[in-house]
């Protein structure tokens, strides 16, 4: 139906990459599936090998490797030693997904039961659920391909850069936002999550923040003044230094569109700052 695997696999270039296949894996399946997966596989131009290893598949393509556990018959009476085999797998390859067809309600109930009885942690690794073997192995295919581009193009580089950065403005933001006096943690979490930004603080009205978030009047009218007068202060050195480089900043390759906010948010620690020393002090 599907031709000699052992033909395609001496025809097949292997542009896409390689695929290695579990031996013993490989003898537990039914010769019409593993026809299948050999005529899929030469159809994406990947190169197949039988070999010993200890997931049940390794691809290799486009300079990374992600390996797959495929369980091709889920048995709700032997869960124990799969998921001791998953944590074991787990500690030794970066990239593992797996892939679980459960194309009846028995079945996936007990997989979820079992997943959370073994105190697995989401997403270490990925489950994939499926509803039958030959879905399951495309999965396999368009994980291992998307993945291999990913990697020649950069992109989780690029991602981890960006969440990176996303974490530090957060930080940025929230000690600024706590340095308003009688505003804590909650409430800056509270401002990122429903405004986001000091920018759209400053152009937010009080029944805004008082309908989107859980902070009492006088703190919602304490940020807007606060906010407001910032706004207003004098150009300082600071701001014309930071506005002569932006166009000249860059994150790794990226646009760097935060440096205006960068300079909002240093002139509104010093307001806050000068605020509280004039309260304390009162003026000279």
């Amino acid at each position: 139906m599907y031709g000699d695997p052992t033909v395609q696999n001496v025809t097949n270039s292997g542009a896409a990459g390689v695929c290695m296949m579990n031996s013993t894996w490989k003898n537990e399946q039914h010769q019409s599936f593993i026809n299948f997966i050999c005529s899929f596989l030469n159809a994406n131009s990947f190169r197949l090998n039988f070999v010993p290893i200890a997931p049940d598949l390794i691809f290799n393509c486009g300079g990374l490797s992600v390996a797959f556990i495929f369980v091709t018959n889920w048995d709700c009476d032997n869960v124990t030693s799969f998921f001791s085999r998953v944590k074991k797998l787990q500690g030794q390859f970066a990239n593992l997904y797996v892939v679980i067809p459960l194309p009846t309600r028995e079945q996936n109930d007990s997989f979820v039961r079992s997943y959370f009885k073994h105190s697995m942690e989401l997403g270490k690794p990925t489950f994939v659920p499926v509803l039958d073997i030959e879905m399951g192995f495309e999965k396999i295919v368009k994980i291992a391909l998307s993945r291999g581009e990913c990697k020649r193009q950069g992109i989780l580089s690029k991602l981890k850069a960006e969440r990176k950065r996303s974490v530090e403005n957060m930080d940025i933001f929230i000690k600024v936002v706590t340095s308003i006096p009688g505003i804590d943690n909650h409430d800056a979490n509270a401002l990122n999550q429903a405004i986001g930004s000091i920018e759209a603080i400053a152009k937010a009205s009080k029944e805004y923040i008082l309908e989107n978030t859980d902070l009492s009047a006088d703190k919602a009218e304490k940020i807007i003044r606060t906010v407001l007068d910032c706004t207003h202060l004098t150009p300082s050195p600071l701001d014309r230094y930071y506005k002569s480089r932006e166009s000249y900043l860059q994150f790794d390759g990226l646009e760097c569109e935060f440096t205006s906010f960068l300079v909002l948010l240093i002139r509104l620690k010093i307001f806050v700052e000068r605020h509280w020393i004039l309260k304390i002090k009162g003026p000279s």
